[in-house]
C-alpha cells in the first residue's frame, strides 16, 4: 500500500492490454509472404523457360558467358574487363628457290685479219753484198703462197735497213702480212715504183 490518495491514473481496467503509463504490449509480428511467394516463383519460372529454350537455341547452359550471347574472346576491344585476342602469326610458305641458269660467258671476239691478196706479184731485190739472197727470199714468199716477180738486186741509192714498199692503201695489209712474215717492221707507201709491193732487203737482213 503507499501512503498517497488513489487518483485517476490509479484507476486502469483489468482487461486493458496496456501496461504501464506509456507502454502497451507488443503482439506477436506478422510476416508478409506474399512478396517472398512471389519472388521464389518468378525465380523457378526463369530457371524453367532457361532450362527448356536455351538448348533449342543452341546456348549451353554450362557456359556463364553463354547467357550473355558471347564469350570473353569475343569481347571488343573497347569494352571494359575484354580480353584481347592475341591473332596467331600467319605462316605463307617461304617462296621457293629459283634457280636460274647462268649465261655463259660470251666468247670474246676475235679481231679478225683482213683477207691479203697474195695474188699480186711482189718484187725482192737484194740491197746487201750478199750473194742469193734476193732468190732466197723470193722462195720463201712463193712457198707462202706469194708471187715473186721480178727478183734482182737492188740498184737505187743504198738502204740502211730492210723496207717493203706498197702502192696504195688497199695493199698496206698485204705489206704487212709480208713484214710478219719476213720479219721487216719497216713499211713505206710510196709511188715510185710501178709495182704494187716492193721487198728491198737492207743491209744486215739474214
Amino acid at each position: 500500500m503507499t501512503k498517497y490518495a488513489r487518483d485517476e491514473f490509479d484507476r486502469i481496467p483489468e482487461a486493458s492490454s496496456r501496461q504501464g503509463v506509456h507502454r502497451v504490449a507488443a503482439g506477436p509480428a506478422k510476416r508478409k509472404l506474399g512478396p517472398i511467394l512471389t519472388v521464389g516463383v518468378a525465380a523457378l519460372a526463369v530457371g524453367l523457360a532457361a532450362f527448356l529454350l536455351f538448348p533449342k537455341l543452341g546456348i549451353s547452359t554450362a557456359d556463364p558467358l553463354a547467357m550473355f550471347g558471347r564469350s570473353a574472346s569475343e569481347s571488343t576491344p573497347g569494352e571494359a574487363g575484354a580480353i584481347p585476342s592475341t591473332p596467331e602469326p600467319s605462316q605463307s610458305p617461304a617462296p621457293l628457290a629459283t634457280t636460274s641458269e647462268s649465261n655463259p660467258p660470251s666468247p670474246t671476239p676475235q679481231p679478225t685479219t683482213p683477207l691479203v691478196d697474195k695474188s699480186q706479184p711482189v718484187a725482192v731485190y737484194n740491197g746487201t753484198a750478199t750473194a742469193g739472197l734476193a732468190g732466197r727470199i723470193a722462195g720463201q714468199i712463193q712457198t707462202d703462197g706469194w708471187t715473186p716477180d721480178p727478183v734482182g738486186n737492188w740498184g737505187g741509192l743504198p738502204q740502211q735497213t730492210s723496207v717493203i714498199y706498197y702502192n696504195g692503201e688497199a695493199r698496206k695489209a698485204a705489206a704487212a702480212a709480208l713484214g710478219t712474215l719476213l720479219k721487216i717492221p719497216t713499211l713505206v707507201d710510196s709511188a715510185e715504183f710501178q709495182q704494187p709491193l716492193v721487198v728491198v732487203l737492207g743491209p744486215g737482213y739474214e
